[in-house]
């Protein structure tokens, strides 16, 4: 820590998850980094929760910030202005970041510019998963593919300088805002690189109800981010009608992951993926028509 404040700023954004939250910041501060090198800071997205409680569930180990606009990106993008660090590290509030998260994270900075972490996704009972939890441990999070792949992290586990921030600019609000600001620093330059050694856990959905408001979410911001030109569009409809056919070429993964402790979860994990893709093709056409957004 420097005369003018710490070196890393983690940044969190929260919405009405009081008992997540206490989690993800217990787990803060048994990080193995000096405490005194990085500060925390809240950014609540206005939560309907009684203010002396939320203060009281912070406490003294982060600095309390409110951003007024609604959506992650522009919580994310307070929390960033009211940050002091040269670093920047990015979670989620219902996360439970590692112990060597920051450390991890920081030592892989010096191999880029923009860090995505390991993703762990947790269940509520490794022996009697639901169908949502058990398709979410063999699909979800995968970020070493996002980020060899595709070129993006999530912003649940993403580290990054912050004149690398200033430069690309602000998240953005209405997209995937990982994918759209990952890409931005990408088409900038800078170099992202994926760090196994940094993880975080975050809780598989728990049932169809919460997967479903999931992808729901997840189409319109990726609808949002190709739907200003024809093109575009054309590329949204074409991949999902492809979404059936893929439910055959993704079976081989449940079948054979060994995230899945028997046939009864890998049977409800295939139930799930069958319906969740073919819910995801009937949305994102919606979305065409402007009748998915609901």
């Amino acid at each position: 820590m420097t005369s003018e404040g710490p070196d890393i700023s983690v940044v969190i954004p929260h919405y009405n998850d009081l008992a997540r939250l206490a989690l993800c910041l217990a787990a803060l501060d048994a990080q193995t980094i000096a405490r005194d090198r990085f500060e925390i800071i809240v950014a609540d997205n206005a939560s309907p929760v009684d203010p002396g409680v939320l203060a009281a569930t912070i406490g003294t180990r982060a600095r309390l910030v409110i951003a007024t606009e609604k959506g992650a990106g522009p919580a994310r993008n307070a929390g960033v202005a009211a940050a002091r660090g040269a670093i920047l590290a990015f979670t989620d509030c219902d996360c439970v970041p590692e112990a060597s998260w920051l450390a991890a994270g920081v030592i892989a900075l010096g191999r880029g510019d923009v860090v995505g972490g390991r993703m762990i996704v947790s269940v509520s009972s490794e022996a009697a998963m639901t169908g949502a939890e058990a398709f979410e441990r063999v699909f979800a999070f995968d970020n070493r593919q996002y980020v060899e792949k595709k070129g993006f992290s999530v912003t649940a586990n993403l580290l990054t300088r912050r004149a690398v921030f200033d430069k690309v600019g602000p998240f953005r609000n209405g997209v995937s805002e990982d994918v759209d600001w990952c890409h931005r620093a990408r088409a900038l330059g800078f170099a992202l690189v994926y760090a196994p050694d940094a993880a975080v856990a975050h809780p598989a959905r728990a049932n169809w109800a919460e997967l479903r408001r999931k992808w729901q979410r997840m189409n319109v911001e990726g609808f949002g981010l190709v739907a200003h030109d024809a093109r575009g569009k054309l590329r949204w409809v074409a991949r999902s009608l492809a979404l059936p056919l893929s439910i055959v070429a993704h079976a081989p993964r449940v079948l054979v992951s060994r995230d899945l402790p028997d046939a009864g979860a890998r049977l409800r994990a295939l139930a799930t993926l069958a319906g969740l893709r073919l819910w995801r093709m009937g949305h994102g056409i919606g979305l065409i028509f402007g009748g998915g957004h609901r």
